[in-house]
């Protein structure tokens, strides 16, 4: 089987199911940036962070993968795969995952500027995706409806991206930068 299939050529491409959309159409646009933080995860796992770290980042890994399924699958022509559906449990494991992280930080009383270490400067990065596969998901709710569990997970993973990204760069013994307003 060769990779490259040609049925996207003109622009259109399959959901599954079998339905034929344009490539710019809200779904694929919602599942392309779910892709897209999915790969800014991995690139963060190959960072010198904790197997703990990596742990829990494939556990999202895998997340999103299911998030990504749901969201290509058209729910009006196949009942979705039991593999697209996200488990209930997994917003309160991100939670319990944000408070282990914030218990050890050192209160925040300024705003933070992405940067610090380099892991934790990707940590902001995927922090930014996150918020931008949320707008896409709350889009795309408007046409089709989605699943609330995926919005509120999707909600919960800028937060813990935040808290990991100031962990990391504490860990790593790096200053954390601060926003400075120009009165100061």
């Amino acid at each position: 089987m060769k990779l490259y299939t040609k049925t996207g050529d003109k622009g259109q491409t399959g959901l599954i199911g079998g339905t034929r959309v344009p490539k710019n159409d809200i779904r694929i646009e919602a599942y392309g940036t779910v892709d897209e933080l999915n790969s800014f995860i991995g690139l963060l796992t190959t960072y010198q962070i904790s197997e703990n770290e990596i742990n829990f980042l494939r556990i999202i890994q895998n997340n999103l993968f299911s998030i990504g399924s749901y969201l290509a699958t058209d729910t009006s022509k196949v009942t979705l795969n039991q593999a697209s559906i996200l488990k209930a449990d997994a917003i309160e494991l991100i939670e319990s995952e944000i408070d282990r992280l914030d218990e050890v930080l050192p209160p925040l009383n300024l705003f933070v500027l992405p940067g610090g270490s380099q892991s934790g400067a990707l940590s902001h990065v995927c922090r930014t995706v996150s918020r931008r596969v949320e707008r896409k998901i709350l889009e795309m709710n408007e046409f089709y409806s989605v699943d609330s569990h995926i919005s509120m997970y999707v909600n919960r993973l800028s937060d813990y991206f935040f808290a990991l990204a100031r962990y990391l760069t504490v860990q790593e013994g790096v200053a954390e930068i601060y926003w400075k307003t120009h009165d100061k």
